[in-house]
């Protein structure tokens, strides 16, 4: 497996992401963009990206806060992911950066490219898909649902699949039944599964905080991750 840290600009600032893929492929190859959880990026994401690239595809972990910026408890995360929930217009156009920043990697075939993301950064993917973004899919884990504010009048072009835990209490059913009026609105082709049983943050094996609301679900990852396999198979039908 290939690897390697990608520098990229937006807004003043030097962003990082990591890139994997299978070195024996000679061919361009589907790009799948990973955003990160409210702590920033860490190893978590940088293992889904080589998961995917064990599965065939490029895997781009993306870093949205600054290179080497990472929270240390949940004060610092918090500190950190307010000002792009504060200002989601910022958080759409750091996105599209990172985005145009995987398209541009030699080894991806630009014209099929998803992005996936996990808590903040299932908020960020459905925010791609929200601005009419040209892409294939967006997967949110675990993610916010709450709208942006500046999209009602916006097609969604991409397919989204959204994995929800049915007792996530930072995405609660008004939040769900929302979301899916406001993507059945826009016409797109979407498709939501919620876990019974299962709280925020369930893909994570370090969540372990029931009164905070994140929790580890085994079953549901599995099943979550699955159901990515599949969705992803479904978007890019490989030769």
């Amino acid at each position: 497996m290939k690897e390697r840290y990608i520098e990229f600009q937006h807004d003043g600032d030097t962003l990082e992401a990591y890139l994997a893929y299978d070195e024996h492929q000679d061919r361009t190859l589907p790009g799948v963009m990973i955003s990160h959880s409210w702590r920033g990026r860490s190893e978590f994401e940088c293992d889904k990206a080589r998961t995917l690239a064990a599965l065939g595809y490029v895997g781009f972990a993306v870093d949205l806060y600054g290179k080497g910026v990472l929270g240390e408890n949940p004060e610092q995360s918090t500190a950190l992911m307010q000002p792009f929930i504060d200002d989601r217009s910022k958080l759409q156009q750091r996105m599209v950066a990172a985005l145009e920043t995987l398209k541009a990697q030699s080894e991806v075939d630009a014209t099929r490219v998803a992005a996936m993301g996990y808590c903040f950064g299932g908020l960020c993917v459905l925010d791609l898909a929200r601005i009419g973004t040209d892409l294939a899919g967006v997967v949110s884990f675990h993610g916010l649902l709450n709208p942006p504010g500046n999209t009602s009048a916006r097609k969604i072009k991409s397919k989204v699949l959204i994995l929800h835990g049915n007792d996530d209490p930072m995405a609660p059913t008004e939040d769900v039944v929302a979301v899916q009026k406001e993507l059945t609105e826009t016409g797109a082709d979407w498709q939501l599964h919620s876990y019974g049983n299962t709280m925020h943050s369930f893909t994570n094996p370090q969540a372990n905080d029931p009164s905070f609301g994140t929790v580890y679900e085994p079953t549901a990852d599995a099943r979550s991750w699955r159901t990515l396999v599949q969705f992803l198979n479904e978007l890019f039908i490989r030769p």
